[in-house]
């Protein structure tokens, strides 16, 4: 039988939970250590935090400050920005880790897979065929780098990716990625 170390876990069973009051999503930004709470970036109304259990390397998600269980629960402004926070987490991803698709959506309610009583939207880079047995077979999910590293490979992409977006848009072409060896 071939094992799975995964020594990093330990550093997250040891580490303090966050409160069960169901506020995390406005609690963390009031942390006053973006790096330690993996957020990435503010907007005015919202902010991009990488996913501490993530389905893929650099699940995003977007959230408003303002607390709210659906998208009718926010004005115009906080779904406009959070659209926009949206984006700029689609391009931070295309930018550092090259995905070949995207997956973007809300779990909204218990029954759809939502946990968490604040809206937010996931921001899951795809690549093609990244998806493999352990987590059918062995409900884990295998991820090739770990967080802190990810952000930091996210957050040095940042500037340019919010440099580039606050120009008028210009439909770029995706790039293209190398040719894999390993197959």
């Amino acid at each position: 039988m071939q094992q799975l170390h995964a020594y990093w876990r330990m550093t997250y069973i040891e580490s303090p939970k966050p409160s069960g009051n169901g506020r995390l999503f406005s609690e963390l930004p009031k942390r006053g250590d973006d790096r330690a709470s993996l957020i990435l970036h503010r907007a005015r109304l919202s902010y991009l935090v990488m996913n501490r259990f993530p389905y893929n390397p650099g699940h995003l998600l977007a959230v408003p400050f303002r607390a709210a269980e659906e998208l009718g629960g926010l004005d115009g402004a906080e779904r406009a920005d959070l659209m926009e926070t949206i984006l700029i987490g689609q391009e931070v991803l295309r930018a550092a880790v090259n995905p070949d698709g995207f997956n973007i959506g809300f779990n909204l309610g218990s029954a759809a897979g939502g946990s968490i009583g604040h809206l937010h939207a996931h921001i899951v880079p795809r690549w093609t065929g990244d998806t493999n047995f352990m987590p059918v077979i062995g409900d884990t999910r295998v991820l090739p780098q770990a967080l802190e590293a990810t952000y930091d490979r996210l957050l040095a992409v940042l500037p340019g990716v919010l440099a580039a977006y606050r120009r008028p848009a210009v439909r770029r072409p995706k790039a293209k990625r190398p040719a894999r060896t390993d197959r």
